[in-house]
């Protein structure tokens, strides 16, 4: 018989990558995943994506939470997730992108790997929902 305490926490990381300094947004979904129970490590402003990855596999991250505004998503998200297959732990890690993403570029994020796109108007609540029924069972 498993009880709620019983539950892992979801260790997600938000991480703001390359030369994107918005971060009122991260610092909201941070805040958000928090108070959800969910342990949240941030990455801090300007991270290069082995920086994201990086602390991805050291902190064994269940979710990696990239916020994005600055239009590098095509160049950067890929970086990532290639980075975390180098270290095998794609598979592991629920990749969510939130921020400005264009539809005509969401469909070639979602073939690399990213699991969801949470763009301007995404709900707190529909984004824990998200992660709470998605992020890997370890």
């Amino acid at each position: 018989m498993s009880t709620e305490q019983d539950q892992r926490t979801i260790r997600c990381l938000v991480a703001k990558v390359g030369l994107d300094g918005h971060d009122r947004g991260a610092h909201v979904i941070a805040r958000a995943f928090r108070d959800a129970g969910f342990e949240v490590i941030y990455s801090g402003l300007h991270k290069a994506p082995e920086e994201v990855v990086q602390a991805a596999v050291q902190e064994d991250v269940d979710v990696v939470g990239i916020s994005i505004l600055s239009g590098a998503h095509d160049t950067l998200v890929p970086k990532i997730i290639n980075g975390l297959e180098e270290y095998e732990a794609a598979e592991d890690t629920l990749v969510l992108v939130g921020g400005i993403v264009p539809e005509e570029d969401r469909e070639a994020l979602y073939d690399l790997g990213v699991a969801e796109i949470f763009g301007p108007g995404s709900s707190m609540a529909e984004t824990i929902e998200y992660v709470r029924e998605n992020a890997p069972d370890r």
